[in-house]
């Protein structure tokens, strides 16, 4: 039986009459019960009622191209850009005071136009930070022999639907209270920063805390992307994630954003199931690696 979230071809009976009286559908499986769900390359959801599913199969993933790729991490990457930022030969270079590997890497945007490893390395060490560069798939080539580190799943789903979640409370700025909550010692201005975009925070029920933050890819998509996303310890598997989450994407719709992301470390299986749980899928994965072991290599 595939998992939810997995891309599947599925066979079903048409209605009685139709010509043909069978069809196929190719997509993400997003529920099975009460009725099973499957969203198409276009966006679009097909449901199926069980009795009439002939046969489901598992497919492998299919590829993203390189653009698609490129567009979504530009607009990640401006919605985590650290406290200072560079554009050096196609290269994104972000700085946030050593806090967060997101906010203090490399993004390989446009490396076919010259990206000089040999001046990012230069930036970080003025900076005294070690010289990171995220490496998402198509974008950067990490040669044979090369580590990595924490491996990323960037995920993508859908806007809810239906009536906004009512008792999260939403700010543009974090407070004392979502700090205490949020428990990870990052500067409140690596935080807050956002290029060309809008970002917002939330909390519920004094218990579970988390970021939106909406910017817009090069081909003019508007991205809201989910991060800082922590419930304390005793109040999970409640759900309040799952509601703080939504919370989170309504507003993020409000603000006129049409496809949402959320980066989740590979290992992070809770993480994972939650956001497959609400219709996210695997879009592509990237890694980081340090710029300084790279320098004998094209990265093209």
């Amino acid at each position: 039986m595939p998992d939810i979230g997995d891309r599947v071809v599925v066979r079903y009976r048409l209605p009685a009459g139709s010509v043909p009286p069978l069809t196929d559908v190719i997509g993400h499986l997003l529920a099975v019960s009460p009725k099973l769900a499957v969203r198409t390359k276009r966006g679009d959801v097909v449901e199926i009622a069980a009795d009439d599913v002939l046969t489901m199969k598992s497919l492998t993933a299919a590829p993203m191209r390189t653009a698609v790729i490129r567009n979504l991490e530009h607009a990640a990457a401006l919605a985590w850009p650290g406290v200072e930022q560079n554009w050096l030969g196609g290269w994104l270079l972000r700085f946030g005071r050593g806090s967060t590997r997101r906010a203090n890497s490399a993004v390989p945007l446009n490396v076919s136009t010259g990206g000089d490893l040999r001046a990012v390395v230069d930036w970080y060490a003025a900076r005294g930070t070690a010289p990171l560069a995220a490496a998402p798939d198509r974008l950067l080539r990490i040669p044979p022999g090369v580590s990595t580190d924490a491996e990323t799943l960037v995920m993508t789903g859908d806007l809810p639907s239906g009536d906004p979640v009512r008792g999260v409370a939403v700010a543009s700025q974090p407070d004392d209270e979502w700090l205490r909550l949020y428990r990870r010692e990052v500067p409140v201005d690596v935080l807050t920063a956002v290029i060309d975009g809008e970002v917002t925070f939330a909390e519920l029920g004094g218990a579970a805390v988390g970021r939106a933050a909406v910017t817009m890819a090069p081909d003019g998509m508007r991205w809201v992307g989910l991060s800082a996303v922590h419930v304390v310890e005793g109040a999970r598997r409640r759900g309040l994630a799952r509601e703080l989450c939504s919370a989170l994407l309504a507003w993020g719709g409000e603000r006129g954003a049409t496809r949402a992301y959320v980066q989740v470390l590979a290992d992070n299986t809770a993480a994972r199931k939650l956001y497959e749980s609400m219709g996210f899928t695997v879009h592509h994965r990237s890694r980081y690696v340090r710029a300084d072991e790279l320098l004998t290599e094209d990265p093209r």
